[in-house]
């Protein structure tokens, strides 16, 4: 496209250009035309082009465009539209260094004091991300207006500096400048954004009430942003209130609202709002799907996510990364990892959090060696692994127990100058301690160069609580308890450990200390999803109408399990009771209770996913094992560890978990 300058005058015109009907028309649609032999191509047709705008100077020592390089010869009067033209193509292109040269030369210029020019300019550096800058251009402007201020709390808005956007406020008051929508909506961005709730929710309150004040509360854009406001603090009442509310909504106020359901885990919530979005013939963006698969992810949510995935595809969107990846992580979440590698295979572009949430997702299955691979096939790519990389190998190595494979990529961190976080620490001493290596494990962390914490004498605690290993169990324990004393977790851990020998007074005393201390455990309770309704149960649960059914079902299960060499492990029962009474106490476990709903209601043949909150216990690790050969099904178990793929009489995770 031609770049039309109507007010340029020229110092050398051709005068048979001026002359001539054809040349006139040339000369107002966007010519510059010369005789000088020095202006060659780009520009020595007469005519500047929009790609042309920002051709380098044909001499080292000009500007450093061309076109300024006219503007100093005289070729070109200056104009303050080629400057805004120029500054707004480097703003497109998001080529600050020649934004600059542009600049400098604005500083020499007639127009150095044009606030409207200074706003492009700022705008520019904003939005290339150069802040400093930007803060340097704000600071020497002789006069602001208020999309000045707009323009840099907006910038810092969206460059996740929330706090200097949100002082610049009062002090743009201060001076009787009175904000618009556009300031008041950023303003609230940034609040949302904020580290913490309590924070947000003050600096957002406020905000609201000026908006008020103002009389904006009810403006779409200010609107959107005091419920995405709300929705973050986690006060849906009032984000739902305010979504009401507003006369005029746009995809960003449905985006906020789903968003905050799906923040929370309210899978059923999104999904209404995500219908009724559909039924009011708005069309829902990648940030919707994003949310919702999400909010599926979280719960574990398939045949929603599949639902929603089937929509997506309908509507012809493409998985762009950011989406896809929520998408990947949904199925990974659900137990699908072959989806999910289906989904990472068709991303349209493939970022490292593509790569590091495949690794993630082998990490939370055990699938350690095909972790390994990937990994290697990543570097391949050319992508250069970070910190959350490593984490991922390091825990699919441990979770697979892969020993050898552990410690070299351990080591390999310090290649690409990554320093090894708290996180990465306590999974070496959970590979550590699952290989049995527990002396090798303590020295380990009482090497550490960082002050170990609760988390990683916990990975020791469990890997003690595996082995049986009674004396290191205790001494693990009270570094947690010292660093720690409110997670019920290490209490429930010990408390395992001495009643697996038989410690009954030892495991008193543990009781007797979490009474003490308020330290409550957490109920366990697993869930299985049927026709898209989510079922719940806890141990020894008789509130759900199907509970009689189910009780004689998992009867039935236990006596076929039994005759083909299942034998309850009533080492997992932590109250001192005769061996008859341990074994009834097995029988009514939350996921046992899970599985015998789901063979109740779900299809012959068809796998079953369960969700528990907690670690799976030992027994019913076994008793799924031989169930899914008696029932000819595979049962996918998600604990807060990882996955376990129970399929024809063995598990996923080779009884290494």
């Amino acid at each position: 496209m031609n770049f039309i300058i109507r007010k340029f005058k020229c110092n050398r015109i051709n005068s048979s250009l001026l002359s001539s009907t054809q040349s006139a028309s040339r000369f107002s649609t966007a010519a510059v035309a010369s005789n000088d032999p020095q202006i060659s191509e780009p520009f020595s047709s007469g005519i500047i082009q929009d790609k042309d705008l920002l051709v380098k100077s044909l001499h080292p020592s000009g500007t450093g465009l061309h076109i300024l390089d006219l503007l100093d010869e005289g070729s070109l009067e200056p104009n303050p539209t080629l400057y805004h033209v120029l500054l707004k193509k480097c703003t497109f292109l998001r080529k600050p260094k020649l934004g600059k040269i542009v600049h400098a030369h604005i500083l020499n210029s007639h127009f150095r004091d044009d606030v409207v020019i200074l706003n492009t300019l700022l705008n520019m550096y904003a939005k290339c991300g150069c802040l400093d800058d930007a803060r340097n251009s704000f600071d020497e402007m002789p006069v602001r207006d208020m999309v000045t201020w707009t323009t840099l709390i907006t910038a810092y808005s969206q460059h996740d500096r929330p706090f200097d956007a949100l002082l610049l406020f009062p002090q743009m008051l201060s001076l009787g400048l009175f904000p618009n929508e556009f300031t008041l909506s950023s303003l609230l961005k940034a609040s949302a954004a904020l580290p913490e709730t309590t924070r947000i929710y003050f600096h957002g309150t406020q905000l609201h009430g000026f908006s008020f004040k103002c009389g904006f509360h009810s403006n779409v854009y200010v609107g959107s942003s005091l419920l995405d406001m709300y929705a973050r603090c986690g006060c849906m009442d009032e984000a739902h209130f305010l979504f009401d509310v507003l006369t005029t909504k746009n995809e960003v106020s449905w985006n906020a609202l789903i968003a905050g359901h799906a923040r929370k885990g309210q899978v059923g919530h999104a999904l209404r709002l995500f219908s009724k979005m559909l039924r009011r013939d708005f069309q829902p963006t990648h940030f919707t799907f994003s949310s919702i698969f999400g909010a599926c992810a979280s719960t574990g949510s398939l045949e929603q996510g599949k639902w929603v995935h089937a929509h997506m595809i309908k509507s012809g969107g493409e998985i762009i990364a950011f989406m896809g990846n929520t998408l990947l992580h949904m199925y990974a979440k659900s137990g699908s990892i072959q989806d999910a590698k289906m989904i990472f295979d068709r991303l349209a572009k493939r970022d490292l959090v593509s790569w590091n949430s495949m690794l993630t997702a082998y990490a939370q299955h055990g699938l350690g060696k095909e972790a390994v691979q990937f990994f290697q096939e990543m570097l391949r790519a050319g992508l250069v692994p970070n910190d959350i990389t490593f984490l991922c190998l390091l825990t699919a190595c441990s979770r697979a127990g892969l020993l050898d494979e552990g410690r070299y990529y351990f080591k390999l961190m310090r290649k690409y100058n990554i320093e090894p976080g708290i996180s990465h620490y306590v999974t070496i001493v959970d590979l550590l301690g699952r290989a049995g290596l527990l002396d090798e494990a303590k020295r380990f962390i009482n090497e550490m160069p960082i002050q170990p914490t609760a988390a990683v004498w916990g990975a020791l605690l469990g890997a003690c609580r595996m082995h049986k290993n009674v004396e290191m169990g205790s001494f693990a324990a009270e570094r947690v308890f010292e660093l720690d004393p409110t997670d019920s977790g290490p209490h429930v851990l010990l408390s395992n450990i001495y009643a697996s020998g038989d410690r009954w007074r030892d495991v008193a005393k543990v009781r007797k200390l979490m009474k003490e201390g308020g330290v409550k455990k957490e109920p366990a309770c697993s869930w299985v999803e049927i026709q898209n309704t989510v079922h719940m149960f806890v141990a020894n649960d008789d509130s759900h109408p199907q509970m009689e059914a189910i009780h004689k079902k998992w009867e039935e299960i236990s006596a076929r399990i039994k005759g083909i060499g299942y034998v309850p492990d009533t080492s997992h029962v932590l109250f001192y009771m005769d061996q008859q009474e341990r074994e009834a106490k097995l029988q009514y476990h939350s996921e046992k209770l899970a599985l015998a709903f789901a063979l109740l209601n779900s299809p012959p043949g068809s796998t079953i996913r369960i969700k528990k909150n907690i670690r799976v216990c030992g027994d019913c690790h076994s008793a799924f094992k031989f169930a899914s050969r008696v029932v000819k099904r595979e049962i996918i178990v998600r604990d807060t560890n990882r996955f376990h793929h129970f399929h024809d009489g063995s598990c996923s995770c080779g009884d290494y978990w």
